[in-house]
């Protein structure tokens, strides 16, 4: 049974950063494309980010390119997202999800439980 484990979710202070882990118990991780998304409470699901199964390429959304970074190690199947210069407007759950494909948008098959971020002003 595949499962995605959130962690590091937290509360924080603007402008403070948050370490976020992604624990895959996937076969073959290496097989998958990862991603991040988030959804604030009364909003739609957002696409935070995603990374190839090599890492050699990652992609953001626009509110956080510049500040967030997502990466990943294979042999750990992990992958990470680490957020920096947080906002009070990045508060949201945000979930790991695995993708087997790289297409454009990202359709993951397979979703975590989700891990809340806070960030207070």
């Amino acid at each position: 049974q595949v499962q995605l484990v959130e962690s590091g979710g937290g509360l924080v202070q603007a402008g403070g950063s948050l370490r976020l882990s992604c624990a895959a118990s996937l076969r073959t991780f290496s097989d998958y494309a990862m991603a991040w998304f988030r959804q604030a409470p009364g909003k739609e699901r957002e696409f935070v980010a995603r990374i190839s199964r090599s890492g050699g390429n990652t992609y953001y959304g626009d509110s956080v390119k510049g500040r967030f970074t997502i990466s990943r190690d294979n042999a750990k199947n992990t992958v990470y997202l680490q957020m920096n210069s947080l906002k009070p407007e990045d508060t949201a759950v945000y979930y790991c999800a695995a993708d087997p494909s790289w297409g454009n948008p990202p359709r993951p098959n397979y979703w975590g439980q989700g891990t809340q971020v806070t960030v207070s002003s």
